[in-house]
């Protein structure tokens, strides 16, 4: 039996902000307030909220996780792109260029973002040191192998390795619902 098997982590729509923006929501001088810790070191989610509005709907209250990023950055489902009425590309996070846009709503203003909304691929964060028990690299891809009554293996998954990372894989809500999983679930990374 093999011993390559990581936790899993649903993520569900949010965004990045880039600090600009964040002033422009919330006010000149804003700083992010932390909601609580995520898996990744130095991540983690905002007390904070907005509203993304797409051509066709609007998702409510849209979760900020912080620190302030570079660029502002929209993470949402397929199904979340059929609400707003865009298509949002399944991309690495940070590969921005030619994907659609949308509007920030927030308490003190509004943004206009060109582009920026995309539907993150599906990749697992690990510690140097997890990539050595795995035999990966960073920017391996791998598959991953899901058991129980909607198992199934995730073809695709990108390999991000940095000495900072803690070992999680991250689907979005939909791949996860689709494969009945929940956050803390143990599945196998195949090679």
């Amino acid at each position: 039996m093999s011993n390559n098997f990581v936790p899993v982590g649903l993520s569900n729509r949010h965004l990045h902000l880039s600090q600009e923006h964040i002033e422009i929501l919330f006010g000149e001088g804003y700083e992010l307030t932390k909601f609580k810790d995520l898996s990744q070191p130095g991540q983690y989610a905002c007390n904070e909220k907005v509203d993304i509005v797409g051509p066709k709907g609007t998702l409510k209250g849209v979760r900020i996780l912080g620190p302030a990023r570079g660029k502002t950055q929209i993470e949402i489902s397929l199904a979340d792109g059929f609400v707003l009425g865009v298509k949002p590309p399944v991309r690495d996070s940070g590969d921005l260029a030619g994907s659609p846009g949308a509007k920030i709503v927030g308490p003190k203003g509004e943004v206009t973002i060109e582009e920026g909304v995309i539907a993150a691929a599906r990749h697992i964060h690990m510690h140097t040191s997890d990539a050595e028990k795995f035999g990966v690299k960073d920017k391996d891809i791998v598959k991953v192998k899901v058991e129980g009554k909607r198992g199934m293996i995730f073809e695709n998954v990108l390999v991000r390795v940095h000495p900072t990372y803690a070992l999680e894989m991250h689907v979005d809500m939909d791949e996860g619902n689709a494969a009945g999983i929940k956050n803390g679930d143990m599945l196998e990374v195949l090679k």
